[in-house]
Order: structure tokens, then C-alpha cells, then sequence
């Protein structure tokens, strides 16, 4: 009877050592984040799109042209996060909202943060409003959140 051999191994790191494209449009959109824009795509029916997508999700046709919209806009539905995983890589360390905003000029809502406060200050209609990050690089954590927008 021969002894034991100790087992094979080998070092084996998984990692992905490429970088994705993101084609004309996202990339014109995160570009736009880039330089405190944001950007959607105009459909042909004249729907605005954001985040943008290089189709239209009800024709499947190509989007028009990328046009600007605004930095504020309406809470369409939120969720609130009261204890936020330190683990996660989260948007905001402290208790937040995720929300749906449509921003005046779109038709449809982007999904980021809200730094509200507390979930007594959220609610479906709030006025917010961008707040970016003072480095961006590029992605969309360069919002790093919306807030409340002061009461008029």
C-alpha cells in the first residue's frame, strides 16, 4: 500500500479583464453624467427615454435624437431602505429611499437614491432634485442621490 499524496491544486483567480462597451447612446448618457447632463433618447412617437435605451421599447425602432432634461423631477413610487447592509455597495451609507423620478421632460422614471431623511418625508409626487457628486467619472453614481426640493 503506497502513503497519502497530497491533493492538486492550483492558484485560480476569477476575474473579468475587459471593459465593456456601452455603444453610442449610454455611452452619449454617461458622457452627459460625466458633465452634469442627463440626457434621454426621443423616441418617434416624441416619448423621452431615462435612462436612455438604443430602442424603443414599444416599436423596437431605433431612438431619435439624445435631448437634455431636467435636474429635478416627481417621486413615481420608493421603497424604503432603514437599515442599509454596510457590506452593500449602496448609494448612501444611512437610511434612504430607492425611487423611481421622472425628471420634467421625461416620460419615464430612473431608478437612484433619495436622501430624504426619513421615511416620514418620503412620498409618491415629491419634488426632487439632483445632487452630484463633486469627482464624476462617468457612471451613473455620478448622482449621487436625489434630495427634497425646498418647499415653494
Amino acid at each position: 500500500m503506497s502513503a497519502a499524496r497530497a491533493p492538486l491544486t492550483a492558484p485560480y483567480v476569477l476575474e473579468y479583464t475587459y471593459r465593456r462597451s456601452v455603444g453610442p447612446v449610454i455611452g452619449r448618457f454617461l458622457a452627459g453624467l460625466r458633465d452634469g447632463q442627463i440626457l434621454g433618447a426621443r423616441t418617434a412617437s416624441g416619448r423621452v427615454l431615462v435612462p436612455p435605451s438604443e430602442y424603443d421599447p414599444d416599436t423596437s425602432e431605433p431612438v431619435g435624437d439624445l435631448v437634455e432634461v431636467g435636474q429635478a423631477g416627481v417621486v413615481v413610487t420608493w421603497s424604503w431602505v432603514g437599515t442599509p447592509d454596510p457590506n452593500a455597495k449602496l448609494p448612501l451609507a444611512r437610511p434612504f429611499a430607492w425611487a423611481l423620478v421622472r425628471l420634467d421632460g421625461a416620460d419615464t422614471g430612473m431608478l437612484h437614491a433619495v436622501d430624504a431623511g426619513s421615511s416620514e418625508a418620503m412620498r409618491t409626487g415629491m419634488r426632487v432634485r439632483v445632487r452630484w457628486r463633486a469627482q464624476r467619472a462617468g457612471e451613473i453614481g455620478d448622482i449621487e442621490c436625489f434630495e427634497p426640493e425646498p418647499a415653494s
